[in-house]
């Protein structure tokens, strides 16, 4: 299991992870990114600001990052920081494959990333990743599956994944998005190989806004299997210039941000073995990781809860925030 090393003592941050999502590439969905990101999105002003952020996390107790193939340069990005950092052996490093990143570097694009879930992708995707990462690699995991996927039902793929998770020690895992993330995650706790379960993690959407996916990653939890969060702060909308009032009420309380009442919310959730950050600054992640001190109430909490929007009317929203 990729955190079995992670123990909670670690740090009181080893909960949190940093995804490098937003500063892989020039263009996200991320409210806020004209504030955050330098004007210049050249890879190299991008590639400054992934380190400074993976410097910032390191420093502050963070233990896991998780990048894509579809984020843009984001495993180059990983892979030229740990090699300016030799003396770091204690960094879990998750990565995924299925998608392809197709926008060139620009913000303009009209397709930012493509999905292909095929045995021939993810052997080619592998390889693309193990060239950087080599044997850095903790988890890789199917990017973004949803009911329809082949992922659920490919036995050839399943035999792939399960031949690589054996020959490499690579766990493999598999992220959800969209309405239907409940289904997804059952389905994909249901595939087996040789009679043992495939998946050794699952990654969802799951924060104040969108808790559809919560009694289904407690299941998986509770099977055995490492539930990963992202999208905590629903591509900004938690953050606090647009954050919905209760939160900002409950932000006020505990002297701390909106975001790091965002994020307590989910750590204060049993199965939630790991936790993103998608900070694209320092202060931001700084601001993040005051999480692991936030001290909820049941009244807090339940007003957090009472947020909770439909799924549908959740995904929709997200579908339309634009690239930018």
């Amino acid at each position: 299991m990729p955190f079995a090393r992670l123990a909670a003592a670690t740090t009181p941050t080893a909960h949190i992870g940093l995804g490098l999502a937003a500063v892989g590439r020039p263009g996200y969905i991320n409210l806020g990114r004209d504030a955050d990101l330098p004007a210049e999105r050249s890879v190299e002003a991008l590639r400054r600001r992934t380190h400074e952020l993976l410097d910032a996390a390191y420093a502050q107790g963070v233990r896991y990052v998780d990048v894509a193939r579809s984020y843009g340069r984001s495993e180059e990005f990983l892979a030229d920081w740990l090699a300016r950092r030799p003396d770091i052996d204690d960094l879990v490093v998750g990565s995924k494959w299925g998608y392809r990143y197709t926008a060139d570097w620009r913000t303009d694009a009209d397709v930012h990333e493509a999905k292909d879930h095929s045995v021939s992708t993810f052997e080619e995707q592998r390889a693309e990743t193990a060239a950087l990462l080599e044997d850095r690699l903790d988890l890789y995991q199917i990017h973004s599956v949803t009911p329809d996927s082949p992922a659920l039902s490919d036995k050839e793929l399943h035999t792939r994944l399960a031949q690589f998770a054996a020959e490499s020690g690579v766990s493999v895992g598999f992220t959800t998005s969209g309405p239907s993330q409940a289904e997804t995650i059952r389905a994909a706790l249901a595939v087996t190989v040789d009679d043992k379960p495939l998946f050794r993690t699952v990654q969802s959407t799951y924060n104040v806004l969108e808790t559809s996916a919560g009694p289904a990653l407690a299941e998986a939890h509770d099977s055995g299997v490492s539930v990963i969060v992202k999208e905590a702060m629903a591509n900004g909308r938690l953050a606090a210039p647009h954050a919905p009032a209760a939160l900002r009420e409950i932000a006020e309380q505990t002297g701390l941000g909106c975001d790091a009442v965002a994020l307590a919310m989910v750590l204060h959730k049993p199965w939630a073995s790991m936790v993103l950050s998608g900070a694209a600054t320092a202060v931001h992640l700084s601001s993040n990781l005051h999480a692991a001190v936030v001290d909820l109430d049941d009244e807090q909490l339940g007003r957090l809860a009472d947020m909770a929007e439909k799924p549908s009317d959740y995904w929709r929203e997200r579908a339309a925030l634009p690239w930018t």
